[in-house]
């Protein structure tokens, strides 16, 4: 937990407060990063862009609102304008295609008791616009309409991606289990 003399230091642009700042919200922000992008250097990018955020921002932070979740909102938003950015500079193409039906409950039940870290590497996985909109909506709690107005796609789109990120998911569980993945429908 932040505390509150510290938060006033870093508006005060102490230093030695903004680093152990720094230190304090390390987990939270790498954690949040890591699981949006593959490559750590890039994760570690986004983290401290993200945190520079959050210093040029303290003073105009809310304080009914929790501090971690401020952070963790300005984290997210900062990997999400990062991947727009990077979006428009490749110029990717759109991938409107049709929701498969499958659930997954099997798959779901089995990553509820995984730990985080081998969550994260089967994650790795999963294609990187694939990855962002499953950690949008399973990880962070978006809905759909949310994620399609944050990463400029339609809603099909988004759930479609939510349903292929599960299917890789499935495939590399049932790949770790020594088992055969449940058929799904390609799209």
């Amino acid at each position: 937990m932040v505390s509150d003399a510290l938060i006033a230091d870093c508006i005060r642009k102490d230093p030695r407060a903004e680093h152990e700042l720094y230190r304090a919200l390390y987990p939270l922000m790498m954690g949040i990063c890591t699981r949006y992008e593959r490559n750590r250097q890039n994760a570690a990018a986004r983290m401290n862009e993200g945190f520079l955020k959050v210093l040029l921002n303290l003073e105009k932070r809310k304080a009914d609102v929790p501090f971690e979740a401020w952070v963790r909102r300005i984290v997210i938003n900062t990997v999400i304008d990062g991947f727009r950015r990077e979006q428009e500079r490749k110029s990717m193409e759109r991938m409107d295609a049709t929701l498969d039906e499958h659930t997954g409950t099997a798959v779901n039940e089995y990553l509820r008791h995984m730990e985080a870290e081998a969550f994260a590497q089967l994650l790795g996985r999963v294609p990187e616009m694939s990855r962002k909109v499953f950690n949008l909506f399973a990880i962070d709690g978006y809905g759909h309409a949310e994620i399609a107005g944050m990463l400029g796609i339609s809603e099909g789109t988004s759930k479609w991606h939510v349903s292929h990120a599960r299917q890789v998911l499935q495939r590399a569980i049932a790949q770790l289990a020594g088992t055969t993945a449940p058929k799904t429908v390609s799209p």
